[in-house]
């Protein structure tokens, strides 16, 4: 963070001016966000130091809250020092080890709930716990080549959380370790309700997922013309919307489920299909940003966590699309080590809870495993199935880390074909 930020809150009522002056990382989420005027010094100091933050969201039509978080992600972003050695032998410093990646939007709340747990669980057990839990948005590559690098389980955090399915399932990665009965699911008696449509909650009592992060759609009716609006995932790969859609190539976790539900379902034509009708990769945020504007070229449809229609929503062009099959999801994920679980068990059931479920639905609408939590949901669910998910015995039964390898070649080499349209 800046040098400037100390002891400084963001707030609504602060001025354009006044945010980027004090967080000038920030300008970079106005340009990106439909503020391209603020490229202009002159702009920024004549306009900026009138118009108020909350007053120029309303303008736009933005939910406040979910462009807040973006500002706010942007600044932590910032503000982190990352320690890129993720793995390694305990020391006199601390008990219990913690890391991991969180969703972007509620990092912020994430952390300050489970600091507060883990000062509060100190303070009775004499447990010093260390926390090393970024955002989403640092990726998962440093995860990785640490965890390739340890010699034992004894190496791994005792607490381990985060979003996709690459991960976790690497036979030469965290793979290994399940596969050895290294870790043991601490769940809530039950799971949520919105869920009873399918076995989400792992057989073999190994992974436990406390959330999970759902695909929709986001149909531009300006540019839908006498298209219909696609209503599921294989409406998507049909040809009338080649080069048509924008993917969340960026997103790995959320992407790679996608990659994987649909070769689960229709296989290696399936995955070509949809490399063939992606016109651009975005960002959820830049997808929302196009929506409504006149562009030479532009998605028809943009595939998008659930969270970004809190943005989308306000946008009277376009429509919001809940596949009628389901929405994939990306769970997320928390893994326990066995042998510590006598010292971290308070800690693991405070992350599958209510109090860190009510953050994930409330605030990111990222639907909650825990059955004490309500989900914030569509009105048309659960009228249709409504989740697609890629289930243990696919994953249990493949190779997925190679899976996704195989499937993401397969949806490259369609992209790069250039091809106008594709086969039925």
């Amino acid at each position: 963070m800046s040098p400037n930020t100390t002891n400084t809150t963001m707030s609504t009522t602060m001025t354009i001016k006044e945010i980027v002056e004090t967080w000038p990382e920030t300008l970079d989420v106005f340009i990106a966000n439909g503020f391209e005027n603020l490229k202009d010094q002159k702009m920024l100091e004549n306009v900026g130091r009138f118009l108020k933050l909350e007053s120029a969201l309303i303008n736009k039509g933005y939910a406040i809250d979910t462009f807040v978080q973006l500002l706010e992600d942007k600044i932590n972003e910032n503000d982190q020092q990352v320690d890129i050695t993720l793995v390694e032998k305990k020391d006199e410093g601390f008990d219990i080890d913690v890391a991991g990646l969180l969703p972007c939007p509620v990092r912020v709340p994430l952390l300050e709930a489970f600091n507060t747990c883990t000062n509060d669980y100190q303070q009775r057990s004499g447990l010093k716990t260390r926390s090393r839990l970024e955002a989403a948005s640092f990726g998962a590559d440093w995860i990785n080549e640490n965890i390739r690098s340890l010699s034992s389980a004894e190496e791994l955090p005792d607490l381990f959380i985060s979003a996709g399915f690459d991960t976790f399932f690497d036979s030469q990665g965290i793979g290994k370790y399940q596969q050895q009965g290294d870790f043991e699911a601490v769940t809530p008696d039950g799971v949520n309700a919105d869920f009873s449509a399918v076995q989400i909650s792992d057989p073999q009592q190994a992974y436990s997922i406390i959330s999970v992060v759902p695909a929709v759609f986001m149909v531009d009716l300006l540019e839908l013309g006498d298209l219909p609006v696609p209503r599921t995932w294989e409406d998507l790969l049909k040809p009338i919307y080649a080069k048509r859609v924008a993917l969340p190539v960026g997103d790995f976790d959320l992407f790679n489920a996608i990659l994987l539900n649909i070769h689960k379902e229709f296989g290696d034509d399936g995955v070509k299909r949809l490399g063939r009708s992606m016109l651009q990769s975005l960002h959820p945020a830049q997808m929302v940003k196009t929506a409504g504007r006149v562009q030479e070229q532009k998605p028809l449809i943009t595939i998008m966590p659930y969270f970004f229609t809190r943005m989308a929503g306000a946008i009277p062009s376009v429509e919001i699309v809940w596949p009628q099959d389901g929405a994939i999801i990306s769970p997320i994920f928390l893994l326990t080590k066995k042998d510590s679980l006598d010292k971290t068990r308070e800690l693991a059931e405070f992350l599958a809870g209510p109090e860190v479920g009510e953050i994930l639905a409330q605030k990111g609408l990222f639907p909650s495993l825990n059955p004490q939590v309500k989900n914030v949901l569509p009105d048309c669910f659960p009228d249709a199935p409504p989740w697609k998910w890629l289930g243990w015995d696919t994953i249990y039964n493949n190779d997925i880390a190679e899976l996704i390898k195989q499937t993401d070649a397969l949806f490259s080499a369609a992209v790069n074909e250039g091809q106008g349209e594709c086969n039925s």
